[in-house]
């Protein structure tokens, strides 16, 4: 059947109206405060002069090279030799801290020069490579390469901007509750660590922190998140799925058919889609902060709404970091795909040229579901998981995943596993639970992030994992027994305090040690610890057992 590209078009017009009317929740704001200070490295004193003479008249510059002489002053510039030693670059905008290895302490480049300064609020790097490696590198750093006079030129009138007070969106917002990254001195996920091109995220031992000066709304770090504990706030996940779903349904309530949606960021993906344009009426552009924001429950929820295709639009610009992590995001959703019977690339990362060309293999036309913009990552998943399994060409009840993917099940070694709850205590998303005083160790399959902390500290490593997608809610969501086992009974008072394999695995480990080696210290390993620390005095014995 013929697509009417001009229906489509005044289809695509009446989804943005309607789209424009919704609210977006605001997010909080991180501001900058910069008095001008800039620090110029570099190891040419003819260029790093010159920077500074360009600078001088509106910001206040001092020289930091990388050559070996003596502090003094150039045309009433500072200028400090690092002597063959490598500047520490720390911080951002307004409170860069710069330090170099002086007798083995670490001594303040701006106390060297003799200035009353702490920090510096800028840094052009002129050296030959950047001394900050981060893809995204922190904002206030510059580093235009080594003799490139176009980008040194960009690079000062941009420089020459940062005095004064500056402000931008607070990215994320973060829960330690629910985070996975560590427990008991176990490290777990590490993803979003992993796939911070900013280097904005650091570990804290169990939890993690976000430093929202050096975050610059990348949002893969939420896009990997497993458990929904780092969520992105430019806009939320709820706003995104509600603004996606209001251009699907208007689109289609408008006459508008094979509706292609496009998610691309607000700068060079904006620029791309400018040479391609125009684009064709079925496809609706949505412009986000960042392409690397728009995570597998958006997309998913996207197909569900009635989409035929949907696009991340890739760049240039696109940090390696976020390209690849995206990818792998993809291949689970692929994997989803493929078992279902629907066509692996209806989600795609494609360049703006593609976007151009009608999909060759799209979705099958299925009944659309709204589906409710929430930012509970997971369920916002499984609701739009659970619509296209119920129309899909090969419904599935399980579906084989990627080692390392986020959903998946755990498994238990009932011969070896004392239920010593060690698994439930460190799981941090309720996955694994004790219920009550009971040796029983229960697992719901729909909370089980496949984090691994479970796993690791197993002292007696009777657990494994094994990634897969339940399909079924209730089977899902059911609470299902891993292992259990009749409750061993005090042998003076009857209450339940352990295990029999417990209690086995305990004797047998303490039968050559010799303060078990008469028969009332073994009995006390039956005996809950009330009636243990009776049966010491009544013995007279100040034996610990």
């Amino acid at each position: 059947m013929a697509i009417d590209h001009e229906r489509n078009g005044l289809a695509r017009s009446k989804a943005f109206e309607a789209a424009m009317q919704l609210s977006v929740e605001p997010t909080s704001r991180v501001t900058y405060h910069s008095q001008g200070r800039v620090l110029i490295i570099g190891i040419d004193e003819g260029g790093v002069l010159d920077a500074a003479r360009r600078l001088r008249e509106h910001l206040n510059p001092a020289m930091l090279l990388t050559t070996s002489g003596d502090a003094r002053e150039i045309d009433g510039i500072p200028v400090l030799h690092s002597n063959g030693r490598e500047p520490l670059i720390e911080g951002y905008l307004g409170r860069f801290r710069v330090t170099l290895d002086v007798g083995g302490k670490s001594a303040n480049v701006a106390t060297l020069l003799q200035s009353n300064w702490e920090y510096f609020d800028l840094v052009l790097d002129l050296g030959l490579a950047p001394l900050i490696l981060a893809e995204w590198p922190p904002v206030g750093y510059f580093a235009p390469g080594f003799g490139d006079p176009e980008a040194l030129d960009r690079a000062i009138e941009d420089v020459s901007d940062l005095k004064g007070e500056f402000e931008k969106p607070k990215f994320f917002s973060y829960d330690s509750e629910i985070c996975a990254h560590g427990r008991s001195g176990i490290k777990g996920c590490t993803r979003c660590l992993d796939a911070c091109p900013a280097i904005a995220i650091r570990s804290l031992g169990e939890t993690i922190e976000v430093q929202p000066e050096l975050c610059q709304g990348g949002g893969i770090c939420a896009t990997v998140c497993p458990t929904g504990a780092i969520i992105y706030t430019y806009p939320r996940p709820a706003d995104l799925i509600e603004r996606a779903q209001t251009l699907l349904q208007t689109y289609r309530d408008s006459g508008g058919e094979e509706p292609i949606l496009l998610f691309y960021d607000d700068e060079a993906g904006a620029e791309a889609l400018q040479r391609v344009e125009p684009l064709p009426g079925q496809v609706l552009a949505v412009e986000v902060d960042e392409v690397g924001s728009v995570g597998l429950d958006v997309l998913l929820s996207c197909l569900a709404g009635g989409a035929r295709e949907v696009i991340l639009l890739d760049t240039p610009a696109l940090p390696g970091k976020v390209r690849r992590n995206l990818l792998e995001q993809l291949g689970y959703a692929h994997s989803v795909l493929q078992a279902l019977g629907y066509p692996r690339e209806s989600l795609r990362l494609a360049q703006a040229e593609a976007c151009r060309d009608l999909p060759g293999d799209p979705m099958p036309a299925l009944r659309p579901e709204r589906i409710e913009g929430s930012n509970r990552k997971r369920a916002t998943l499984f609701q739009a998981l659970d619509h296209l399994n119920r129309d899909a060409p090969a419904p599935q009840v399980e579906i084989p995943l990627p080692a390392g993917a986020p959903f998946g099940e755990v498994r238990v070694d009932r011969d070896a596993c004392t239920l010593c709850m060690a698994c439930a205590s460190v799981c941090p998303a309720q996955a694994l639970s004790a219920p009550g005083d009971l040796p029983r160790l229960d697992f719901i399959e729909g909370n089980c992030v496949q984090c691994g902390l479970c796993e690791l500290t197993c002292p007696e490593r009777a657990i494994t994992l094994r990634a897969r997608l339940i399909t079924e809610p209730q089977r899902r969501d059911a609470q299902r027994a891993l292992n259990e086992e009749e409750p061993f009974e005090c042998i003076v008072c009857g209450k339940p305090f352990a295990t029999r394999s417990m209690i086995d695995n305990m004797t047998k480990r303490l039968e050559g040690h010799w303060m078990f080696q008469d028969e009332s210290s073994r009995r006390r390993l039956m005996m809950c610890e009330d009636c243990r620390v009776i049966d010491m005095f009544r013995d007279g014995s100040d034996r610990k057992v």
